[in-house]
């Protein structure tokens, strides 16, 4: 499962956490614009798969380690990319086909293609390489 929060504040990692424990939210990866780090790291302790932030907050990004800018990313077709979007919404094969018209298999297929030019084939790594890359935002 994916989840997409627009800010992690100052203790919302915790109550985030818990809230999933509660859905009985096995793997789990949490996107967002904004976190700071202590949150960032109460969510992966908490037992979440993955988080991932476009920014942490200022005073803390200055203390960490200098950050290594991702490699670029192989080129996605636009339908591969229209695809990913609506991953990233979380949608089924099949309600990706019916959006776009085309079949549950074809829709299998532009993901197969798009796991072997980003190297994984688990859907929400798809998405947070997709995101961390520019190619959604």
């Amino acid at each position: 499962m994916c989840v997409v929060v627009t800010e992690v504040a100052d203790g919302d990692g915790g109550a985030l956490v818990r809230n999933l424990r509660r859905r009985g939210a096995p793997r789990v990866v949490v996107l967002t614009r904004r976190a700071a780090r202590p949150e960032l790291s109460i969510l992966l302790a908490g037992g979440l798969r993955g988080a991932v932030a476009s920014t942490t907050s200022p005073t803390l990004a200055r203390a960490a380690a200098p950050t290594v800018a991702p490699p670029p990313l192989p080129e996605l077709t636009a339908r591969e990319v229209s695809v990913l979007k609506l991953v990233a919404d979380g949608r089924t094969n099949r309600l990706i086909g019916e959006e776009l018209g085309l079949s549950a298999l074809t829709v299998k297929s532009h993901l197969a293609r798009i796991s072997r030019k980003l190297g994984t084939g688990d859907r929400a790594e798809l998405v947070a390489i997709s995101i961390r890359g520019g190619v959604l935002s």
